[in-house]
């Protein structure tokens, strides 16, 4: 989904003279890297567009178990956390019936009791006011939907080894498969069947259908057309005996589905697999507490959401909470940063719930050392057009060098208006369009040889093909395919495919999204491997095996996390969820080349966390939005002793002088003991700059004789500017309808351009007040965690109790609230009640 398209905000909140019934739209389409242009339209599908409803999810201030068990730090008996969940339940219940007295009956579709408090239900305006205004509501936020964060996937054919398609997750722990750790996997629904997971799947959980277990869902309008994603995120982590030795990262682990996305309806009324977040938030409570007793011992070490809630990055929706409450049951939330590629040196367009600070967000890199590619010679005459080695774009290549003739097919149609073959046995020059994998399909359909692409460079294995569609493809360059068109008679020569070493190995992957969380915090925090990982799909294959296939993703990357976190916890069980998180982030190495916002600490590096003996909390220090030059912010970074050893930790910034801010660490030198901590106060000092919106670094923790942590750290630079556009009343002068409104438009939030692209600045509030010659009235209506849009509230001219205004002028003033805080942005319009 684009950007663009996201950003349509609808929303439908009455709060007494308001009936909000908005819709907001980007008015400039996002413009992406290069990297990331290379990977669009090329796999995948465009996300559907979904029709949520009313539905909002509702966080109470009484305390969940998660809360509680904090509270009492850390240690509680079953006893306790059984009682301290049922209190949080007839808080819940207490609440509900308060509201039906008052005639607002509420349905809860799903209750919340261990990682928050609180409930979603679908809601009218009027309730959704109430809400907010009640003293007992944290905060009344909207539902969204999220989306596998695959970018695409290939069916890989029975001799893929052979033919050296594929790349196997490379990571591994000498002595460790993840035997004893349970991963909760909340994605579609899993094939437990599948040879490959060789029953290391458990029943799981159905948090979409409420069947009995987690099985695939198949679409009600093709039974033929199971989920695929779970499956194949499972047989990233768990997955065993493949040929020639192929396996998941922790084949001794378990996995334990909680599908929470899987074939729902559309705004279309089609079909489509996606999931809601308050679906997600669901599968975090059962995430920690399985058997659903209200005792959270039995809680997994690790959830992975290989799920994105697109561009969503926000700190404090529940999605954030509920990863917050789940990390305080000691359950760590894994989740995949994205695919739509870095739109903006700032926020960029990191996806929720990667974006929270609860979530340890994992980014995507190619770490294939060779890919499939072919050498082409494309020449008119003896005038050579084009001779070098091109990447494959799909899987297959020619076992025998090809002479084609080219055709340039009017218009892309590969038939004449006849029906005959435009590009039978030749080579099918294409316009890279919106759905290449169909072009290239109906080319071959048509009996052409090869296709060539017109667009830019594409990466080897980008493009999605079925297994049947055996011609090469290749990505060729807009001035290239300019000459070929005008030069008449061209012929084509394709060499054998070889495996050649891969231009993009050790890079991030063109994809992968990364920027700020909402917050200001770096994400990702750290990636691994996310492109053409080899993994199983549902069934079985006809010779009684599994059938294979290749994925691209951030969810790739983010299962090769998990599964390296389940290694982790077996050789290092004594390490709760916070120390996993930092020993995974703070010794990763450094990709070189690569930006620091781009790769958080760098790549996984799981040797290194094995041995590691320092943890932090937080794992990444985010000093906000600096004001001007001179400006000085501090953080406090407690350091944790993990080891059986005393330690000597040095601290150090790791720079003497970052040209924008100038840290210090106080102290440098720390003595902790096995088990204790320390604190590190760290403050920065912003020198005088002209450009850049954030800045960025490592900070280096080092114990003697041992090796070091690193901290990724960042601010966010520049002037604060107004996140309030243009505000329009569309009468000034009305009397009190709930029929007739009068309209007002407001554009809230921004869309920085750079020449990065486009980076979001959402809100994290936007609250309408109204007042009458200066007396205030109250609060209309509120919105949270607002993306960047353009919004209609209609003014029926009613107080906020829902009495009419009596005759007079009065004013209504729009508050937008910044996600890291800072002055908010004000605008007023006056009307006049007849």
């Amino acid at each position: 989904m684009r950007l663009s398209a996201l950003l349509l905000v609808f929303s439908a909140i009455a709060a007494g003279a308001l009936l909000v019934a908005g819709g907001g739209r980007s008015s400039q389409p996002v413009q992406r890297g290069a990297a990331a242009e290379r990977w669009r339209g090329l796999v995948g599908s465009p996300r559907a567009a979904v029709a949520i409803g009313q539905r909002v999810l509702v966080v109470l201030k009484a305390p969940s178990l998660s809360q509680r068990v904090e509270a009492a730090g850390g240690l509680a008996t079953d006893i306790q956390e059984r009682g301290w969940t049922a209190a949080a339940f007839a808080a819940q219940q207490q609440f509900l019936t308060k509201f039906a007295q008052k005639g607002v009956r509420i349905k809860p579709e799903f209750r919340y009791t261990r990682v928050l408090n609180g409930f979603s239900a679908a809601l009218d305006p009027g309730a959704v006011a109430l809400l907010e205004r009640a003293p007992e509501v944290r905060g009344v936020y909207p539902v969204r939907a999220a989306y596998p964060a695959d970018e695409s996937r290939q069916r890989l054919p029975g001799d893929f080894v052979k033919l050296g398609l594929g790349h196997r997750p490379q990571v591994s722990l000498a002595g460790f498969d993840g035997a004893g750790v349970t991963i909760a996997l909340l994605d579609t629904g899993v094939d437990a069947t599948a040879p490959y997971l060789h029953g290391h799947v458990l029943d799981g959980v159905d948090v979409v259908d409420g069947g009995p277990s987690a099985k695939p869902g198949a679409n009600p309008r093709n039974a033929s057309e199971l989920e695929r994603h779970g499956t194949e995120m499972a047989g990233i982590l768990v997955g065993d005996g493949g040929p020639a030795g192929l396996s998941g990262v922790a084949s001794g682990a378990t996995v334990l589905p909680i599908r929470v996305a899987g074939w729902q309806r559309t705004a279309s009324g089609r079909f489509a697999v996606y999931a809601r977040t308050d679906q997600i938030v669901a599968g975090l409570e059962r995430s920690v507490d399985p058997n659903a007793d209200g005792d959270a011992h039995d809680a997994v070490r690790l959830a992975l959401v290989p799920l994105v809630e697109p561009f969503a990055a926000f700190a404090d929706d529940p999605l954030a909470r509920a990863a917050l409450g789940a990390a305080r049951l000691d359950t760590l939330v894994i989740a995949a940063a994205g695919n739509d590629g870095p739109a903006g040196p700032a926020f960029g367009d990191v996806s929720g719930p990667a974006g929270a600070p609860g979530v340890l967000a994992v980014g995507a890199a190619d770490l294939r050392p060779r890919a499939p590619a072919v050498e082409v010679l494309i020449h008119h005459g003896l005038h050579v057009l084009l001779h070098r080695t091109a990447p494959l774009a799909g899987t297959f290549g020619p076992a025998n060098p090809l002479d084609l003739a080219l055709v340039v097919p009017p218009g892309g149609n590969v038939f004449d208006a006849h029906g005959f073959s435009l590009v039978a046995g030749k080579a099918a020059l294409l316009p890279l369009g919106g759905s290449p994998a169909a072009q290239v399909a109906a080319a071959a359909a048509a009996g052409a040889a090869a296709v060539l692409l017109s667009g830019e460079s594409i990466p080897a294995g980008a493009l999605r093909l079925d297994t049947q569609v055996r011609i090469p493809v290749i990505g060729i360059s807009p001035e290239v395919a300019a000459a070929m068109r005008n030069a008449g008679s061209v012929e084509v020569v394709i060499g054998r495919k070889q495996l050649g070493p891969n231009p993009g190995a050790g890079r991030l992957a063109g994809f992968s999204s990364w920027g700020f969380g909402f917050d200001g915090r770096p994400k990702p925090e750290l990636v691994a491997g996310g492109v053409s990982v080899t993994t199983t799909d549902p069934g079985v294959a006809r010779g009684g095996g599994s059938l294979f296939t290749s994925v691209n993703g951030s969810s790739a990357s983010a299962s090769t996390l998990a599964g390296a976190a389940a290694l982790l916890l077996q050789a290092r069980p004594s390490l709760d969820a916070a120390a996993t998180r930092s020993v995974l982030v703070g010794s990763a190495r450094a990709l070189r080349g690569e930006a620091f916002i781009g790769q958080g600490a760098g790549l996984l590096d799981l040797g290194s966390a094995a041995a590691a003996e320092v943890a932090t909390d937080p794992v990444t220090l985010t000093f906000g939005h600096a004001g001007g030059d001179g400006w000085t912010g501090t953080r406090t970074l407690v350091v944790r002793n993990v080891s059986t050893r005393p330690l000597i930790v040095y601290a150090d910034s790791n720079q003497p002088r970052h040209r924008r801010v100038a840290l210090s660490i106080s102290p440098t030198r720390l003595e902790i003991a096995p088990g204790g901590q320390a604190s590190v106060v760290v403050s920065a000092h912003l020198l005088p700059f002209r450009h850049g919106l954030a800045a960025g670094g490592l900070l280096l923790l080092t114990p003697v004789g041992g090796a070091p942590i690193r901290v990724p750290w960042s601010i966010l630079l520049g002037k604060h500017q107004s996140l309030l556009g243009a505000v329009r009343l569309s009468a000034s002068t009305f009397k009190p309808s709930q029929t007739h409104p009068a309209i007002l438009a407001v554009e809230a939030g921004r869309l920085s351009r750079s020449s990065r692209g486009e980076a979001i600045e959402p809100l994290q509030r936007l609250d309408l007040f109204l007042s009458s010659q200066d007396k205030p009235l109250g609060l209309l209506a509120r919105l949270r965690d607002v993306l960047p849009g353009h919004f209609a509230f209609g003014l029926t001219g009613h107080d906020p109790n829902g009495g009419p205004l009596r005759p007079g002028r009065y004013t209504l003033t729009i508050v937008a609230y910044s996600t890291f805080g800072g002055a908010a942005s004000r605008k007023s319009v006056e009307f006049e009640i007849k």
